[in-house]
């Protein structure tokens, strides 16, 4: 399903700052040579992602799947000076482009990549988040959305991607796992009462979420 107009996603890259060299060779790369390349963040998400977090000027970020190393990226440049962004990824081979990525970055010391499964590796963490971007496993997102809320700072952000998950949670009954998990979660965000939310229709949709 097409959720967004191709006219009209491209006169909104038209018309919005361009990405930086390394983070379109990151995008050329991933759109030719990965199998799940429509796991990027992209041109148009990732200077929103950018957007919030030069607002925020986070000390600290929590991202929760780091696929090719493109959205940690974005989130990295509104860190403050001495600010840290710790970046989870469970599976290898894209762990290792990403940092080798992170690497040739200005923020190379202040990317923190870490290889494993984000529900055991979140607890040993002991950070408080400014800002965390839930980008991993669908039907997990409430369990990464319960285990990381308790250390978001009040007036914090949580940014949860593929809200709409390729349109799937649209249909009367989504049949996929992870079309089911998106559908439980949003189910799940729109009744909480300790947080203000907005679901925005960028991209495949993203959560923006603050904790009152």
């Amino acid at each position: 399903m097409e959720l967004i107009n191709s006219k009209v996603q491209a006169y909104a890259e038209q018309f919005t700052s361009a990405e930086d060299d390394l983070l379109k060779e990151i995008n050329n790369w991933t759109v030719k040579n990965h199998p799940e390349q429509q796991m990027l963040s992209g041109h148009l998400q990732g200077k929103m992602l950018e957007a919030v977090s030069w607002m925020i000027r986070p000390r600290r970020v929590l991202e929760i799947g780091t696929f090719t190393g493109y959205s940690a990226l974005c989130l990295a440049k509104g860190l403050t000076e001495e600010g840290q962004l710790h970046t989870i990824e469970l599976r290898e081979q894209d762990a290792v482009r990403a940092k080798a990525y992170f690497d040739r970055s200005s923020f190379s010391k202040q990317i923190i990549l870490h290889t494993g499964n984000a529900l055991e590796i979140i607890p040993e963490l002991r950070e408080t988040w400014d800002l965390v971007f839930i980008d991993a496993d669908k039907p997990a997102y409430i369990e990464y959305f319960k285990l990381v809320l308790p250390y978001v700072r009040q007036n914090g952000f949580i940014l949860a991607d593929n809200i709409f998950f390729h349109g799937e949670v649209l249909e009367a009954n989504p049949k996929g796992k992870s079309a089911k998990g998106i559908r439980a979660f949003n189910e799940f965000i729109s009744e909480r009462k300790d947080i203000e939310k907005v679901l925005l229709t960028l991209r495949d949709g993203l959560y923006l979420i603050r904790k009152l």
